[in-house]
């Protein structure tokens, strides 16, 4: 009777905490952007860094917070704000390639981590180096 009562509880306990965590997925921040990809084009090699602006938005219901930005390269420097993003608000994340000594065509992410979203939100530029 005793293994039937902690099974019991054991099964309520883990059911709660499994619905307490969806519940916070549903009404926490929630990252989100209109574009996650930008293309340079052409550029060329000589006139140095190219640089974009990501716009995101925080389309949750709780303050969206970047906690850290990481390219797959170190040609790529992302910037960022540590501030909490309100609901509703925007922040921006500028995104800087470096094309020195990279001839031909490039791919290069940027994975977003925040308290928005398990795992990254992920970022890419593209282009082509002259």
């Amino acid at each position: 009777m005793k293994k039937v009562l902690f099974l019991l509880v054991t099964l309520c306990f883990s059911l709660g905490v499994a619905l307490a965590q969806n519940n916070k997925k549903e009404n926490g921040a929630v990252i989100s952007a209109d574009k996650t990809e930008y293309d340079f084009g052409t550029i060329k090699e000589v006139n140095g860094p190219v640089s974009y602006t990501f716009t995101i938005k925080n389309v949750g219901n709780a303050p969206l917070v970047i906690t850290r930005a990481n390219a797959s390269c170190g040609c790529t420097k992302p910037e960022y704000s540590t501030e909490p993003i309100a609901p509703g608000k925007e922040s921006k994340i500028k995104v800087t390639y470096n094309p020195a000594g990279r001839p031909g065509p490039f791919v290069k992410t940027i994975a977003v981590y925040s308290n928005g979203k398990d795992g990254a939100f992920t970022l890419q530029i593209k282009g082509k180096v002259e």
